[in-house]
């Protein structure tokens, strides 16, 4: 059975998140477009659309009514199934945003049950009891509870939720989650007989995530990390509808039309990029941005850009990746949003400067600066390909015309080994 309108269509809070998903359906067979917002023209000839917003961390009422607007454009689409894609890690406050933009798509859709899931098993998320792991630490001792922007206290998630909808919260247990996906749906039954509308789910591997994709099909809405997607496609598989799955893995060719030179652009500040960064410090050229020293007026784009050139024949780094004590100095002087804005609109700028000079393969470290570069580089769609890391799919951008634009590893703060940077610029075809 063929089919023209897209099966599946999903609503990613930030950009990184959404290659994240993109990337777990393409390795499930389905051929998947990522696009940068809401796109003006109609999506043909893929069986899954995630639409990327930067709404992790906007006013709530906004990211509701940007949510909205994205169910119904990928409703226009005629998708079947819907997906709200957030952070591994639950990012978020008690004033939203996943509460408040799951249960806005509920009565939109008119659905009284949904799943809450973030566990991705294959990155160290786990879910146990309601509980959410990263590795062997609860959520509030991994080191998100010092988060800059959404700190993680609680490792509760139904209380979490709880705190951030205004229907009941309830929870799918481990031991209904391994008896299979009978029940599972005999436990959401029991859960809507009590007035729960979302329900946190278990996963403790990927087998779990299987069963609980299983055990949604056919459900209008599922809420959760990348991890739960491993389990949708089975569902239209076994419909019949998923018929050339090797085209998902041939979503990039064409990089060779490309330049060959190569960056790497991080601003995020989590451990993970910590490690990445020193690592590449100690063998390649770097550059660091210094939001202090942006605050006063210097002109660290066209140095960077001038650092870039020097370097022409490998690849550098440039960031304003810090330990977090450098990072909350810096947020006292600053204030937090101005922080973060300045380091935002320099590397955009940057990102633009080095496309100008030639640079076609971007590794971006961040999910608010991987948001912030893909808008100032105007991309529009991203064509996913082969996983680099987990959770990080190579990608080549677009433009209208189905024309290469440029390559991007888009890698969320938290994802990737720390050799990260030097895999992903072989993943794109970077020379470095």
């Amino acid at each position: 059975m063929t089919h023209d309108t897209p099966l599946l269509g999903c609503i990613a809070d930030d950009f990184t998140g959404a290659t994240d998903l993109a990337n777990m359906l393409v390795r499930e067979g389905m051929r998947t477009i990522q696009t940068i917002g809401i796109p003006a023209a109609p999506v043909r000839g893929v069986d899954a659309i995630v639409v990327a917003l930067k709404s992790r961390t906007i006013p709530a009422d906004e990211a509701v009514a940007q949510s909205l607007a994205a169910l119904q454009w990928l409703q226009d689409q005629g998708c079947r199934q819907f997906f709200f894609k957030y952070c591994s890690t639950f990012d978020s406050t008690d004033a939203g945003n996943i509460g408040p933009v799951a249960e806005a798509l509920q009565k939109a859709l008119g659905t009284d049950l949904a799943i809450a899931c973030p566990a991705f098993p294959e990155n160290g998320r786990t879910v146990y009891r309601g509980h959410l792991f990263v590795h062997d630490l609860l959520l509030n001792e991994s080191g998100m509870q010092n988060h800059p922007l959404t700190h993680m206290r609680d490792a509760n998630l139904v209380r979490v939720l709880q705190r951030q909808s205004t229907g009941k919260v309830g929870l799918i247990g481990t031991t209904d989650v391994s008896r299979g996906p009978i029940a599972v749906r005999e436990r959401m039954a029991a859960l809507r007989k009590e007035g729960v509308t979302l329900a946190i789910a278990d996963a403790i591997a990927d087998k779990d995530l299987y069963t609980l994709g299983e055990a949604c099909a056919g459900m209008p809405l599922v809420t959760g990390g990348s991890g739960v997607a491993l389990g949708l496609p089975g569902n239209f598989r076994r419909a019949h509808l998923l018929v050339d799955e090797g085209a998902a893995m041939r979503a990039i060719e064409g990089l060779d039309s490309l330049s060959p030179r190569g960056a790497v652009l991080a601003g995020s500040a989590s451990q993970a990029t910590q490690g990445q960064v020193a690592h590449w410090i100690a063998r390649h050229p770097a550059l660091r941005i210094d939001p202090l020293a942006l605050a006063r007026g210097e002109n660290l784009v066209q140095r960077a850009l001038d650092f870039a050139q020097a370097h022409a024949g490998q690849a550098v780094l440039i960031y304003a990746t810090a330990a977090l004590d450098e990072v909350q100095a810096v947020q006292a002087q600053l204030g937090v949003e101005r922080a973060g804005h300045l380091v935002e609109q320099a590397l955009s700028a940057i990102a633009k400067g080095l496309h100008r000079q030639g640079v076609a393969r971007l590794v971006i470290a961040g999910g608010e600066t991987s948001g912030a570069v893909v808008q100032a580089l105007d991309v529009r769609a991203l064509r996913i390909g082969p996983q680099i890391d987990p959770g990080v799919p190579a990608t080549l951008a677009v433009d209208a015309d189905g024309r290469p634009h440029c390559a991007l590893a888009l890698k969320s703060g938290n994802f990737g080994t720390v050799d990260f940077f030097e895999k992903a610029l072989r993943a794109l075809g970077a020379a470095h």
